[in-house]
């Protein structure tokens, strides 16, 4: 038995005024998702418990199979192992975000998609800030990520207490898009640390040459750097032995490679995947047809409709939407046909609307369709079919056990 798992990222949404009241989903031409409907069965599953974090880093692991409760430790730990840093018992990762924040609000929270090589020169000479006969500082590292996505790297000891605790809270910034930040520090034990971090890098970062190039050539600035999402080391088992199959991973996003990282499976990295709207889709389809020859599993992951989202603009999403059908959910349903039995699953992690500009909690709309897989009366994948169909996965962790046909 053959396995696909599609995740185009965010895609849930609510009714639009502009979309005559539809959902990116219902508004989009998915002829590919639609047949796929028709021939399997709809159902609805809450993947972001309420009392968690309405993000990629708790649903994607709830879509796995694995309980947040039990398995989730923060966002940037998972961030940690898709760059192959080993967090020990004692040490702690810290997302850190570049940032525009204009007047106490933000502005933009990917900097304007700020690169890597800037990025990297700014936390360099952030590192070089840290202060060494600090006890707490000469623990810490900023260690550079991909464009606006880094880490903060806290080493600790037996003998030196962390600074953060299960307790410390702090605020994704792509959840603050063009809000106040006054009130979203990071707070709790620990936050102290980050917020002094935060606050020195805004000076740093005022006058470096990164930045005044990027002014000089219309670009927003990197005002400061954003710490949050932190958490220690977590401990999965694989997804190999929760459900006996080998998978592998398809993404352009460093937290979901952490994920694939942590539950056992390899990535393959995709040239011209961005984990932008500019991915390119295509590419992306056929790695994934092609890994079908060696892998039980194959999960592509696509980020661009949850980048839509954060940007409010509803019909890049549904272009996003579109090219996945196209070019990924299509061509992957007839490769599927020639090597047997075979499963397929179409699903979000989590809704991000478009009006609002983030994550939020609530039921995603998701299909399977495939060997052994009884249809239900919906011929549409949309919100709507998926809720008058019926079924629910009120712990979105148990959508697994019902995907993978047990041996």
């Amino acid at each position: 038995m053959k396995y696909v798992i599609v995740i185009p990222d965010g895609c849930a949404d609510e009714p639009i005024e502009a979309l005559a009241g539809k959902t990116p989903l219902q508004a989009a031409k998915l002829p590919a998702m639609d047949a796929l409907a028709a021939q399997g069965m709809l159902a609805l599953a809450n993947n972001t418990p309420a009392h968690l974090p309405a993000g990629s880093e708790v649903a994607n692991l709830c879509l796995l199979g694995y309980d947040p409760d039990i398995y989730f430790t923060g966002r940037a730990p998972l961030e940690a192992a898709a760059q192959g840093i080993t967090l020990g018992p004692h040490d702690w990762a810290v997302r850190c975000n570049l940032v525009t924040v204009e007047n106490q609000v933000m502005t933009d929270f990917t900097a304007d998609h700020i690169s890597t090589e800037e990025s990297t020169e700014l936390l360099d000479a952030l590192n070089g800030l840290l202060k060494q006969d600090c006890p707490i500082e000469s623990k810490l590292e900023f260690v550079p990520g991909v464009s606006y996505r880094n880490l903060l790297i806290y080493r600790g000891d037996e003998n030196t207490p962390a600074p953060f605790s299960n307790e410390t809270r702090s605020s994704a910034p792509h959840d603050l898009t063009d809000l106040p930040i006054t009130d979203d520090f990071p707070r709790g034990l620990g936050s102290n640390v980050l917020v002094d971090l935060m606050n020195r890098s805004v000076e740093l970062f005022a006058g470096h040459r990164v930045n005044q190039k990027r002014i000089a050539d219309g670009k927003r600035p990197a005002t400061n750097v954003w710490l949050w999402g932190l958490g220690g080391a977590p401990a999965l088992p694989t997804f190999e032995q929760n459900h006996g199959v080998k998978g592998v991973m398809i993404t352009a996003v460093d937290l979901l490679r952490g994920i694939a990282a942590l539950v056992g499976w390899p990535r393959i990295e995709v040239e011209g995947a961005t984990g932008y709207l500019d991915t390119d889709y295509a590419a992306k389809g056929r790695a994934a047809i092609s890994a079908l020859e060696n892998y039980d599993v194959v999960c592509v992951h696509i980020e661009a409709p949850d980048e839509a989202s954060h940007e409010g603009r509803h019909e890049a999403k549904i272009e996003a939407l579109e090219q996945i059908d196209t070019h990924i959910v299509g061509p992957l349903v007839e490769a599927l046909a020639k090597h047997g039995d075979y499963r397929i699953l179409v699903t979000p992690d989590h809704p991000t609307f478009c009006s609002t500009k983030k994550h939020t909690h609530g039921m995603v709309p998701l299909v399977i369709a495939g060997t052994g897989v009884e249809a239900d009366s919906q011929t549409t994948y949309d919100e709507l079919a998926c809720d008058s169909a019926g079924k629910k996965f009120e712990k979105g962790w148990d959508l697994m056990n019902a995907f993978i046909v047990k041996t």
